[in-house]
């Protein structure tokens, strides 16, 4: 039985010039099952042969999209017997979201160090804790796990920062900062398509029990991860109706700029504030002419009369990674 089973996606951006290490650590810890993927659909077969060898626990290192399809494999496919081991998230993709929220950050192969310390130590269980998953079902599609979803003109940012900035070959880090600002740029002054990103399309969000809320959304988040972006908690969404937080703004500029301020203040969610809905709900319905939603890297869209309809899994186990 192999202690630590390892999955990674040698395509993936940051396995480029990190693999060559990871072989090389794996080759001095032969309890380390190491698996490599070249394409996210041979995911589902490498989680079946994972499966074989009973691992304690599954160190995911690849981009969002490993993730999200490996996730989805773990509690769809059944091949654990309905109770997969805990699974470690490697610092390794692009904004690295989920590693971040289970105390991963920085090298990647200084996280995997942590999680055999963790196994060799006995201390595994001490770091496992509970998240629920987002379930994401569209018609005549299977369904679809994921722990962030980013939709409405963040969506479309963060395409625009994929497709137009990534190429440029910037750091992710300015990368991201340049398209924030350009967005920022497009909705305060009412532009939007040709070198900047395109303009918000109208959309319909729906909460069971709480109603529904139409518009044209500069933000929309949906996620189960203890921290959104900028790191507002959750916990601090209105109402206790779901495990899912969700935060729509907006794309009037007095909106945004009260959810900027109240983020900077650190009151965001403390208290309604016009233009900005932050909820929670066990279900969600996403709807629009044309509303693309991003989920853990993976691009989906609904379009007129075939909503996206987001649900939460129980919890399932994580390892985090953080002292």
């Amino acid at each position: 039985m192999a202690s630590v089973a390892l999955l990674s996606n040698p395509r993936s951006t940051g396995n480029r010039a990190l693999l060559p290490r990871v072989r090389e650590f794996c080759a001095a810890h032969p309890d380390i099952f190491h698996y490599e993927v070249e394409d996210v659909d041979q995911i589902g077969e490498a989680i079946r042969t994972i499966a074989m060898v009973s691992p304690r626990v599954i160190a995911i290192n690849g981009g969002d999209g490993t993730v999200q399809a490996a996730l989805t494999e773990l509690y769809s496919g059944g091949h654990f017997g309905g109770s997969p081991p805990p699974v470690a998230v490697l610092p390794n993709g692009k904004t690295n979201l989920i590693a971040l929220d289970l105390g991963a950050e920085g090298d990647p192969l200084k996280a995997l160090e942590r999680v055999v310390e963790l196994v060799q130590t006995g201390a595994l269980e001490e770091h496992v804790i509970e998240r629920q998953l987002i379930s994401l079902d569209r018609d005549d599609h299977p369904p679809v796990l994921g722990m962030f979803l980013g939709g409405a003109y963040l969506a479309d940012v963060m395409l625009y920062c994929r497709n137009r900035i990534y190429p440029l070959g910037l750091p992710n880090g300015v990368s991201h900062v340049l398209a924030a600002i350009l967005g920022l740029f497009a909705i305060i002054f009412g532009l939007g398509g040709g070198r900047l990103p395109p303009k918000p399309e109208p959309m319909t969000v729906s909460l069971v029990r709480q109603g529904e809320f139409k518009g044209k959304f500069s933000l929309l988040i949906v996620t189960t991860l203890e921290k959104l972006l900028l790191s507002i908690r959750t916990s601090e969404a209105h109402g206790t109706n779901g495990n899912m937080k969700l935060l729509a703004t907006e794309t009037s500029v007095g909106a945004l700029f009260r959810m900027l301020g109240a983020t900077w203040r650190g009151t965001l969610g403390q208290k309604p504030l016009e233009g900005v809905h932050f909820q929670q709900g066990d279900e969600i319905r996403i709807e629009g002419k044309r509303s693309n939603v991003i989920l853990d890297g993976e691009i989906f869209e609904a379009m007129n009369g075939k909503p996206i309809i987001l649900t939460s899994t129980q919890p399932v186990p994580f390892l985090r990674l953080a002292a």
